[in-house]
């Protein structure tokens, strides 16, 4: 029988709430049937952000935006229902991942005398049982903690739900997702899937951008566009550990922030923005490109999606570093790019519901696959 899900999502791109309405059949299938987006304000976007740092009163600060993003997540379900005509009793669950703002797997608590490994944590900010109050819907949420707690990395979580979605039998697929932090899939014709986070994605472009501009985002990367990409900037950048490391690996705002970038740019000499804005998008694209053709020799397409699809001077820096396949919008593989992370979640949700495992230790690293989320009744 076909039940009715909700996905919502916010990522490390800080820019708002993405949400879908979705059928979901009993083989897994998803038909997205409604899409709404809440828009973060600037203030919202500022905590968020310093939340991602140490700073005073994080307790209490970390607990008021987890109210906040139940309400946002809970303005997003309203539209939901109101562009589809279902009621709140139609949707069996929503999957809401909420916002990531540390994520620190398999560190700090390893104790070798106990024989004891090292877990971690990863913090998603939201108070679940606010939005199921607030919807009248049961929540999943807690969708990393889990595969943490066997060992793996916790993320990225959507690489299975690419497979149901973009593999195909007759060769091998790549998809990437380009939200802040860019993530992998490589879904072979064999069933076989491997996924990680290889990257920044949006989120030192749209700091920049920001910063420099007045505009939360480089539209189109016109701005990059109007720059020289900076070869010896560009260097420095691509010499970070992390891109060199093998999966699996995660990574988040932990790494990739503007301490990171301020920390990379020359104290004396300044440099023109345009063409700071430049090389970090050339630097996206490059840390991408590289992972793809190092992991995925015999893959024949690039599905791209997340804000970064939209992002037309990257989507040809790509296609420039990667002449051999075919990179294209997700949209033409019938899934808009704005919609599959959130259809993800409606999945994950999904998946929880019936309590079956929606984790790839080939991806996280994990001992097993597990059953993801904690469910919070209505």
């Amino acid at each position: 029988m076909t039940a009715y899900f909700i996905g919502l999502m916010s990522g490390t791109s800080l820019d708002g709430v993405d949400g879908v309405l979705a059928h979901i059949d009993a083989q897994g299938q998803v038909k997205v049937e409604a899409h709404a987006f809440e828009t973060f304000d600037t203030p919202f976007q500022a905590e968020l952000m310093a939340l991602n740092q140490s700073g005073p009163d994080e307790l209490h600060r970390s607990s008021l935006a987890g109210n906040q993003i139940a309400r946002r997540y809970a303005e997003v379900v309203k539209a939901l229902l109101l562009q589809s005509g279902l009621q709140a009793a139609d949707i069996t669950a929503i999957g809401a991942h909420g916002q990531t703002v540390r994520h620190r797997p398999l560190e700090f608590d390893a104790d070798p005398a106990r024989q004891q490994a090292a877990v971690g944590y990863t913090l998603q900010l939201i108070n679940p049982s606010l939005l199921a109050e607030l919807t009248d819907i049961d929540v999943v949420a807690d969708f990393r903690s889990r595969d943490l707690s066997a060992g793996g990395q916790g993320a990225p979580l959507v690489p299975a739900f690419h497979h149901g979605v973009f593999a195909r039998p007759d060769a091998c697929v790549a998809v990437l997702n380009i939200g802040g932090i860019s993530n992998l899939s490589i879904l072979q014709p064999n069933g076989d899937v491997l996924g990680w986070d290889c990257g920044p994605g949006n989120a030192l472009m749209d700091f920049w951008c920001a910063t420099h501009t007045g505009q939360s985002f480089d539209r189109d990367g016109a701005w990059a566009t109007q720059g020289h990409v900076l070869p010896e900037l560009l260097g420095q950048f691509m010499a970070e550990v992390f891109l060199h490391r093998s999966p699996p690996k995660s990574t988040g705002r932990d790494l990739f922030n503007p301490a990171w970038l301020q920390a990379h740019l020359p104290a004396d000499t300044p440099l023109r923005t345009q063409d700071v804005q430049a090389t970090l998008t050339e630097f996206t694209a490059l840390s991408c490109a590289s992972d793809v053709q190092r992991y995925a020799v015999k893959a024949e397409e690039l599905i791209v999606c997340g804000g970064g699809a939209l992002n037309a001077q990257l989507m040809r820096r790509l296609a420039h570093h990667l002449p051999d396949l075919q990179v294209i919008n997700s949209g033409k593989r019938g899934l808009p790019p704005l919609q599959v992370e959130a259809a993800a979640f409606a999945w994950l949700a999904f998946k929880t519901t019936r309590r079956e495992t929606a984790s790839l230790p080939s991806v996280t690293g994990a001992r097993g696959a597990r059953v993801l989320g904690a469910v919070y009744p209505r």
